[in-house]
């Protein structure tokens, strides 16, 4: 028996943009879309007699042209699977009378490529499910928060203001962000037969699009709440509104302008799959500007520091001054690093390590700083409590007062 050795097929050139993890998927369905096109052609031409043998036939991985009987071909392993393991293994199949052999040795083993078994699957299967279900809740318990949040502070007057007026912008911010991600699953995610690496339509762009504009305000107004922080310092308390259309046109400006530059270069340039590719280089339009929100918001960490230290150290200043100083501060200083520091060492890192962190991170813990922030800002601000048991207490006389009254109406009647 004769052995035709073929070399194994050279991958396409990769669409830039196309995410990794597709265009392993996208280079065995153009080769599966060729190779069907040559069995269709060879089945419109009549087999000459005496010419038995094997059709072409495409076997999952690699097309088999068309062999006569009882010879052997051999296939290298697709240079597509070297980004796994590099090898030089050879896939051998014989055409017989009942027809094509199955390939010898396996591709797995050909290619040193690691057996996924069913039990892995059921398991990876799992624990993305149970991430799922995590954020879900978490997501769900921070909206549930930050609408109370926003509640308490549009309910009571006394609690109007510029600071306050800063708070619910941040908060929105957060729900934008939920809902972003609610939106975002129920497109990509809400049909399993959807195949992610060919999806390409205006809702999930769109869908995606919003996701990003959330995060960058997400980002935009803790910069904004460091910002006014440290002005509050500067000015010493001054109650000054003139600063706050500046603050609305960073917190939700500068992420209106940057994702749509990004919208524009993605469809001039990159116009592929849902623009859920982060290994993309446009990829930077977005993360820049989060990177330089970090970066600033930093600086003003530092600044307002050692700016508060000098405060708290003054001999002039009273001590109703250095309580709401620290009442103020303690806040977001703590908001600044916490959201910051994991973005930073995630995005100065390849995509591919540290995924499962990675995951944890953004999506499970990420989906609980609403909630935190709603905390921090309303739940457990001193204000904030002593105008509810201000108002609880105006309630509860109101309540006794029209008890007193209609007790005292129907003794008299």
């Amino acid at each position: 028996n004769s052995v035709i050795l073929l070399p194994a097929l050279s991958p396409s050139p990769k669409v830039q943009g196309t995410h990794p993890d597709c265009s392993i998927i996208l280079h065995f369905q153009k080769q599966e879309v060729e190779c069907l096109e040559r069995i269709r052609s060879e089945n419109q031409t009549p087999a000459l007699p005496g010419q038995e043998g094997c059709p072409t036939d495409w076997d999952g991985v690699s097309c088999w042209p068309a062999l006569p009987l009882g010879q052997s071909r051999a296939v290298a392993c697709p240079d597509i699977l070297n980004v796994f393991k590099k090898s030089k293994g050879l896939i051998q199949r014989n055409c017989t009378e009942w027809g094509w052999s199955l390939p010898r040795p396996p591709y797995h083993r050909a290619c040193q490529l690691e057996p996924l078994g069913s039990n892995d699957t059921e398991t990876k299967a799992r624990h993305f499910v149970t991430m799922k279900v995590l954020y879900t809740c978490g997501y769900s318990t921070s909206l549930a928060a930050l609408l109370l949040a926003i509640g308490i502070f549009s309910c009571f007057r006394k609690l109007h203001c510029t600071r306050n007026s800063i708070h619910i912008h941040f908060f929105t911010s957060f729900i934008l962000r939920g809902t972003a991600v609610f939106i975002k699953d129920s497109i990509l995610f809400s049909d399993e037969s959807i195949d992610h690496c060919t999806m390409s339509t205006v809702t999930c762009k769109a869908a995606i699009a919003f996701f990003q504009y959330s995060v960058l305000a997400n980002f935009y107004w803790l910069l904004v709440e460091g910002l006014y922080l440290q002005t509050l310092l500067l000015l010493t308390f001054t109650c000054d509104r003139s600063y706050t259309w500046g603050y609305i046109l960073i917190g939700w400006g500068v992420p209106m302008v940057t994702v749509g530059v990004w919208v524009l270069t993605r469809l001039q340039y990159d116009n592929h799959g849902c623009w859920d590719d982060y290994s993309s280089l446009y990829w930077w339009v977005i993360k820049a500007p989060i990177l330089l929100a970090i970066f600033v918001n930093f600086l003003i960490f530092l600044n307002v520091t050692r700016m508060l230290a000098q405060k708290i150290r003054c001999p002039d200043l009273s001590k109703t001054h250095k309580q709401q100083y620290m009442r103020l501060t303690k806040s977001t200083l703590l908001l600044i690093p916490l959201f910051g520091v994991h973005y930073v060492v995630f995005a100065l890192f390849p995509k591919h390590v540290g995924v499962d962190a990675r995951l944890y991170f953004e999506l499970v813990l990420g989906s609980y700083q609403g909630f935190l922030v709603a905390l921090l800002y309303c739940f457990l601000n001193g204000e904030v409590q002593a105008e509810i048991r201000r108002n609880w207490g105006k309630w509860q006389r109101s309540m006794e007062s029209n008890v007193f009254n209609l007790a005292t109406q129907d003794f008299t009647a």
